[in-house]
């Protein structure tokens, strides 16, 4: 026997998508429902809530829009969409709307730079009081012209109504510099 073989009726990949999109202004007092019909990364037509029907954005998408457009059933049940929209929205308010999450902590970073001779120390302070610990610094760096720099981070969460400060210590400053 002749062994079997399998050859695709077509080269290439294509890629057909829906997407769904609700827009909501003001928790649900304004909402806008959109689906997109795209084919290989081309939007070939939509549905907007406000415009109540499909709209063709290019040729072959108007053909489709006037044939969906015609299809009373189809075409209601694109416009109940927004009523979807605000029923998964009060479904997920808890889980989302409502959800808290702390940002990232950002560092604060203090520069010194163009500073001779190169011994220097950097403290970060919280409110007065020292904060050794989530404290990242740069190695002295030569700039090339016998000055220096350093970058000294305090990676901590900011919390509001906290000061925080960065102090320079060198034998060339009579007092530290904050």
């Amino acid at each position: 026997g002749h062994p079997l073989t399998c050859v695709p009726a077509h080269s290439g990949v294509f890629q057909e998508m829906m997407k769904y999109e609700c827009h909501f202004i003001n928790g649900t007092d304004r909402v806008r429902f959109v689906a997109r019909a795209i084919y290989n990364r081309e939007q070939q037509l939509h549905f907007d809530s406000d415009v109540r029907e499909y709209v063709g954005d290019n040729p072959l998408g108007e053909k489709v829009a006037r044939d969906w457009n015609s299809d009373l059933e189809m075409l209601e049940h694109a416009r109940t969409q927004v009523d979807k929209c605000r029923y998964n929205y009060k479904l997920s308010t808890p889980f989302l709307v409502n959800s808290r999450v702390e940002p990232p902590a950002q560092p604060q970073l203090c520069s010194v730079m163009d500073f001779y001779p190169k011994e220097v120390q950097v403290r970060w302070f919280q409110d007065g009081k020292e904060v050794p610990e989530h404290v990242v610094a740069t190695d002295v760096i030569p700039n090339g012209d016998w000055t220096y720099q350093l970058l000294v981070m305090l990676e901590i969460r900011p919390r509001h109504g906290v000061t925080y400060t960065c102090q320079v210590k060198r034998v060339s400053l009579e007092q530290p510099l904050s």
